[in-house]
């Protein structure tokens, strides 16, 4: 019998070096080490995304279901219910925060300042006061920029070389989103620079992107779609009505264009998700978010939708042809 005793103390010991600091912080954690991922939008168009964060994990050494879990919380665009499922989560407990959109990030450092946080956020986190600094974070969150607001003015200059004679450009923004503020703040000056007419549109439902589309968008020359969960979890519906609508558009991410957007210009997400994903692997392994500095994007795709640009009637410029990323024909 003691033999036996002793063997299982011993694979104990084995099963838990791996999350051993995160496990000493709570004493009423659970054998196996859970993972909150908490994102301010749906599910459902994200699937490559959470793959590619169970990727990363799965490289760190972490398997859902066999040697972690993952307790899944959307807010489903309602960006205020996000203390409350940060509350349930921190309640639990979890081992480590995923927050892996900016208003998610906010809300989760908001929260908690000891839980570790993993985030993915679209600007500045040190601006957002996720970070003291890109190098060393600091307190208890790290992850990844994607910069999708500071690329704000490079995609409104490709809209302008994708179609030269538009002079009256609509800014579709979302007003619940963490970047709405900084996009308005980017493209304003831009739009000047260029010589360009813009009108910002506010949709925050799928009712006011239809009115947007049936009227404050009528008089415009092409579309800049600004970054947000809530526009990616209606993507189809916005590029069916930007099509049907004759309006060339951009958008932040290839998600668009591989459903028949015009073109997007930014970080591949699943990338940045992976990237997440390993993170949250070093830190179930012992690593404090303090010293794992911020990782910032360095790839910037253009992606190209040919087909459509046939089907609104545009030539492409050769030059832009042959610095696309891909071209989707």
């Amino acid at each position: 019998m003691a033999s036996h005793i002793g063997r299982r103390k011993f694979l104990a010991t084995l099963g838990g070096t791996a999350v051993a600091w995160p496990l000493a912080a709570r004493g009423q954690q659970p054998a196996m080490p859970v993972i909150g991922l908490l994102y301010g939008s749906q599910r459902e168009p994200i699937e490559d995304r959470l793959r590619a964060f169970r990727q990363g994990l799965k490289e760190s050494g972490f398997i859902e279901g066999d040697n972690v879990a993952i307790v899944y919380r959307f807010a489903e665009n309602q960006t205020d219910q996000l203390p409350k499922l940060m509350a349930d989560l921190i309640y639990r407990p979890v081992t480590v925060i995923a927050a892996v959109n900016t208003v998610a990030a906010v809300a989760a450092k908001a929260a908690t300042t000891t839980m570790p946080i993993v985030f993915v956020a679209g600007e500045d986190p040190v601006r957002l006061g996720l970070a003291e600094s890109l190098a060393r974070p600091g307190g208890n969150a790290t992850g990844v920029n994607f910069f999708n607001i500071e690329l704000t003015a490079k995609r409104l200059e490709l809209l302008r070389e994708l179609v030269p004679a538009a002079s009256r450009v609509a800014v579709l923004v979302d007003p619940n989103s963490a970047g709405t503020e900084s996009t308005l703040r980017d493209v304003e000056p831009a739009a000047r620079a260029m010589g360009l007419q813009i009108q910002v549109v506010r949709a925050g439902t799928s009712r006011d992107i239809d009115a947007a589309f049936a009227s404050d968008m009528r008089e415009r020359d092409a579309l800049f779609v600004g970054p947000s969960g809530f526009f990616a979890s209606r993507r189809i519906h916005i590029v069916n009505q930007a099509i049907r609508h004759g309006m060339p558009a951009t958008y932040s991410n290839r998600e668009f264009p591989d459903i028949g957007g015009l073109m997007s210009y930014g970080t591949n997400l699943a990338q940045a998700w992976h990237q997440a994903g390993a993170y949250v692997g070093r830190i179930l392994k012992g690593t404090k978010p303090a010293d794992l500095p911020v990782v910032q994007a360095s790839k910037f795709e253009l992606v190209l939708n040919h087909q459509t640009a046939r089907t609104l009637g545009l030539d492409v410029p050769p030059t832009l042809l042959a610095r696309a990323d891909e071209v989707i024909e």
